[in-house]
């Protein structure tokens, strides 16, 4: 049995910037980028969902990925849930796919790497 590739990840315009869904891992090892899952940037947050800790963590984590300041990373959708809906203000599309996928292609490379000795 074939595995079925996963949705490509779909990042759309919005007039204040880019909207990214985001699938989201609470309580992992260490807060990253971790990849695209079912059509989802797939992020990894150290934090546990209490009190909006990893909703908190999700922004911080993005602002620094995309280089804007925490005040245009904007939670538009799933407050309670893993699934997100994230507005990056200031941004287009194309501009957050640029930067996701240069960030994505380094973390496979890494991990083609294998660990340093």
């Amino acid at each position: 049995m074939a595995l079925e590739p996963s949705p490509p990840l779909v990042i759309t315009d919005h007039p204040d910037g880019a909207v990214i869904p985001v699938r989201v891992i609470p309580r992992a090892g260490r807060t990253s980028v971790a990849g695209v899952r079912g059509g989802a940037l797939l992020v990894r947050l150290a934090a546990a969902p209490v009190d909006g800790a990893a909703n908190d963590a999700l922004v911080r984590l993005l602002a620094e990925t995309f280089d804007v300041p925490r005040s245009r990373v904007a939670l538009v959708a799933g407050e309670r849930s893993r699934d997100k809906r994230i507005r990056v203000a200031g941004l287009a599309a194309g501009d957050v796919e640029r930067r996701l996928s240069a960030i994505l292609w380094r973390s496979s490379a890494l991990e083609r790497q294998g660990p340093s000795r």
